[in-house]
Parts: structure tokens; sequence; C-alpha cells
């Protein structure tokens, strides 16, 4: 198999690395084959990207908002026409099946629609005669250079969290997508420049610290996103802040499922299985934990382990593959090694994902189901980021939100019930930034925000939609003052002075 050379994307053209550069390798997860080598940009080449994007800003800030909506519009026409081209190199690379590539590739085209709305959302307000001949009026207004840098498991969608809003409020953008599966932002940035986005205004790099720490530390870039894991994203968070830098920095999880006696219980072992499997388990509002309370436990471990058992694993190519290969195989054997941990702490093994075979190289594991798990084994908590479920069982809803008020992660939770006092209640008192009622991944849709609380957030902004907007730009208020025509002693025209 022939091995390409990826290249950076930079003032509107491919750019190859240096010579000397560095490179890492990019694989197929669903053969261990390695396909790619991908540049790992040096400071200079990081510096390169944000001086085209700062040389870019001048004019694209002076862009009327009809415009940059146009550009967005074409953006958004563009992708629908090529998302299956998108899908597929997101599959290539990360291994998820091709349905999940596709919802991924939806997912950001609703965050494109958003943007395309620019000229309504930058509306600021006005307010007459706050004093006697006195009017005040806001704005919004572009930070300039902005960069984002983004995880392997959503490799198109989460960057689309982040430049259509940045690039649409008239910012330029230096987009560091993670080395493991970098293609789908090269075809990002190619469709981008096909909608008519100016040269310079978006910008990819590749690279692993040497790029990000680049990025954190330039003086002409203004605000960085972020979405990974917690201990990287306090990192961004600290360094970004300490450089003065306007940063938001979302983080890990370990997102709980509450199963209250009462819930639907084929409804939720459906859902247990569908939101703790898909994407191999490598998402951030995947459900890692099933939180059984009363009388339900044992039928609902049995529901979710004969549903768990029928899922198909196998290449993202294969259009009966429900669950894919793990990006990596070092990822791979690190999300099994839980599996033994865990019942030398003295969990049950209810389902081993190691006992499932696979043909070929590929970094497959089988999904797994863990019962009485505690509250003090590493695999609850340890964000797994793998296709392992726990489950912890409790007593009561008062024992279940024990469990989540401790938890140190806020990001997303779940709660599974028939009564709707329950659910009331939960949604106003669970410590986290998103509640799903029978609703087992509650991704907001794009005309709200996505972010977690507590280690799961660093910085006060959520991602896209309004507080994205919010993020990528200041406010600025006008004071006004104009001499009366009606006393003024020059002739203006006006009949009062006639």
């Amino acid at each position: 198999m022939t091995v390409r050379r990826l290249t950076h994307h930079i003032d509107g053209v491919p750019v190859e690395g240096a010579a000397d550069a560095r490179t890492a390798p990019v694989f197929d997860p669903a053969t261990g084959a390695e396909t790619a080598r991908v540049p790992l940009a040096s400071a200079a080449e990081v510096d390169a990207a944000v001086r085209a994007a700062a040389a870019a800003f001048p004019a694209w800030r002076d862009t009327p908002l009809a415009r940059r909506a146009e550009v967005m519009f074409r953006f958004r026409e563009l992708l629908v026409a090529h998302r299956d081209d998108v899908a597929a190199a997101i599959t290539s690379e990360h291994g998820k099946v091709l349905s999940d590539a596709a919802g991924e590739v939806q997912r950001g085209i609703e965050n494109v629609e958003f943007a395309c709305g620019i000229p309504q959302l930058l509306k600021g307000g006005m307010s007459e005669q706050v004093a006697s001949g006195v009017d005040v009026h806001g704005l919004l207004q572009p930070l300039g250079v902005v960069a984002g840098i983004t995880p392997f498991n959503f490799p198109a969608m989460v960057p689309m969290w982040m430049f259509p809003n940045a690039i649409a409020c008239g910012n330029t953008f230096v987009l560091k997508p993670s080395e493991k599966d970098p293609s789908a932002s090269l075809l990002l940035a190619d469709l981008l420049g096909r909608a008519g986005l100016p040269e310079g205004v978006f910008n990819v790099v590749h690279g692993d610290k040497e790029a990000v720490d680049a990025l954190l530390t330039h003086p002409v870039v203004q605000a960085v996103s972020f979405v990974g894991s917690t201990p990287i994203a306090r990192y961004i968070y600290a360094t970004g802040t300490e450089h003065g830098k306007r940063v938001q920095a979302l983080g890990g999880a370990k997102n709980h499922m509450v199963v209250l006696p009462d819930a639907d219980l084929g409804m939720a072992a459906d859902a247990a299985v569908s939101a703790a499997y898909g994407s191999a388990g490598e998402r951030c509002m995947a459900i890692s934990v099933v939180v059984a309370v009363g009388e339900i436990a044992d039928p609902l471990v049995g529901e979710i382990v004969a549903r768990a058992e029928k899922v198909r694993i196998g290449p993202g190519t294969d259009p009966d593959a429900e669950m894919g290969p793990l990006v990596t195989r070092e990822h791979r054997d690190k999300v099994a090694s839980y599996l033994p941990a865990a019942e030398a702490d003295g969990a049950t093994l209810a389902l081993d994902g190691r006992d499932a075979s696979f043909d070929g190289a590929g970094f497959f594991l089988g999904v797994s189901v863990l019962d009485h798990v505690r509250t003090d084994m590493s695999c609850y908590t340890d964000e797994i980021f793998g296709p392992v479920l726990s489950v912890v069982r409790v007593d009561s809803y008062e024992d279940a939100m024990q469990l989540l008020e401790a938890c140190p992660f806020g990001n997303g939770t779940a709660i599974f019930t028939r009564d709707g006092g329950a659910a009331r209640r939960f949604a106003r008192e669970v410590p986290v930034g998103m509640v799903g009622v029978n609703v087992p991944i509650p991704v907001p849709v794009a005309a709200y925000s996505f972010g977690g609380w507590k280690d799961s957030l660093f910085g006060d902004s959520h991602a896209y939609g309004p507080e994205g907007v919010h993020f990528y730009t200041r406010s600025k208020v006008v004071t006004t003052r104009w001499p009366d025509p009606a006393t003024s002693s020059v002739d203006l025209g006006f009949p009062q002075n006639r």
C-alpha cells in the first residue's frame, strides 16, 4: 500500500512539511496498516500559519456580513454534496462505522447552518435618549486570529463547533487537528476555499505538543478553543490564559445514566447499549456508567448484556457493522487493561470484550459490561474512552444523586423514568451541563451550546451556538451626543432653521 504524505494548509494552499520535519503515522484502524504520514509542525511553521491568518484578518473583518453569510451558505451546500467523502475520510482514519461518520458530518453541518445567520447573530442593541441628547449602542466585534485544537474522536464535527462561528464573526482561524486522523480537516479546508473563503482566513497545521505550545504562546493568537481530556484541558487553559488569551477548554467526562425502578426497561437497555458502544465508546458524551436504582438492577443488566452480545463489530466500511475498531493499537490495549483490573477489584465481568475474535491486525475490541462496580475502582474513576460499560447499583434516587455530586466530571447525564416529577427534580438538581430525560446522549442542537461543569470545562464559555458567538467576539459600547439641529448656528437645511 502506498503511504500518502499529508500537508499543512496555509494561506489557501497545501504546504509540505520541512524536509527535516518530524512526522507521525496515520493508520487504518480496521486493518492496522499505515496509510499516511502527517508532518508535525515546528514553531516556525505554526508562526507561518498565524502570520497568514493575521494578514488576512483586516480584509475579512471588513467583509460585509451578507458576504460572510454567503460564503457559509456555499460551504454548507458543498458539505452536503461531499458528505460521503468527508465521512469516508473519517472512517478510514478513525475507524467508526460510516453511519456514525455520516451522523458526525450532519451535526457539523447544523453548526454551519447556525453560522449562516450571522447578520442576525451579530446585531447589537441601542438605547435612545439615555440622557438629554445622548444615545448608547452596543457592538460585537471580532477578536482577530483565533485557534482551535481538536481531538481525534470527531475530526470533522468538533472543528465545525468552532470555525464556522469564528469565521462568520469576522475572525481568521488556525486549526490544529489530531494527528491521528488529520485528513478530514484538509477536506474541510478545500471545501472552504471552493466556497469562496479568502486565502489565509482558514489554516490547518498538524502537530503535537510543540505545535500546541506554539499556538498557546503566540502573541498574535487572541483566543484558543480546545476539546480533549481533562488533564490537557487544564494545561491548555492555564497556559493560554497565562499568555493573555481567551480560552475555552472542554475536558473529559464520565457520563452517568440513572435508571429508576419505574423506567421502561427495554427503552433503557436499548439506550445504554447505543450510548455506550456507538463510535466504540470514543466520544465525550458516551454513557460509561449506568446507575441502576433498586429492584430494576438485575433485569436491566440482563437486558443490556443480551443486547450487547448482538452488537455487530467490523470494519467501518461494512454496512452491517454497528461498531468499528478503536483508533490505535495502544488505545485498544489500554481500554482492555481495565477489564482484569476491575475483576481483581471485585467487579463482575458480565460480558468480556476480549472474548471476541477478529480477522486481521485491526484495532478491534468487543463490547464489555462490568457489574457491581464501586466508585473506588479505576474503571469508575478513569475516563476509559472505549466500549466498556460499568453498572453501579444503588438503593435510591438520593444515592444516585450523591454519586453524581461526588463525580469530578460534569459533562452530561441522563435519567430514565416515567415519573415527570422525578425527571424535573433531576434536571434541576444534577450538577452537570447537559441533561437528558429518557435521552441517553443529550447533545444540544446547534441553536444552543455544548459544555459541561466541574472538571469537564475550563473557562466560562461553552462551545458553538450563542456562547460560541459570544466567545469569538468582544463587546464595545458607544455613547454619542450630537448638537441639536434646532439650536445649531449652522444652517443645515432643517425646516426649523429656515
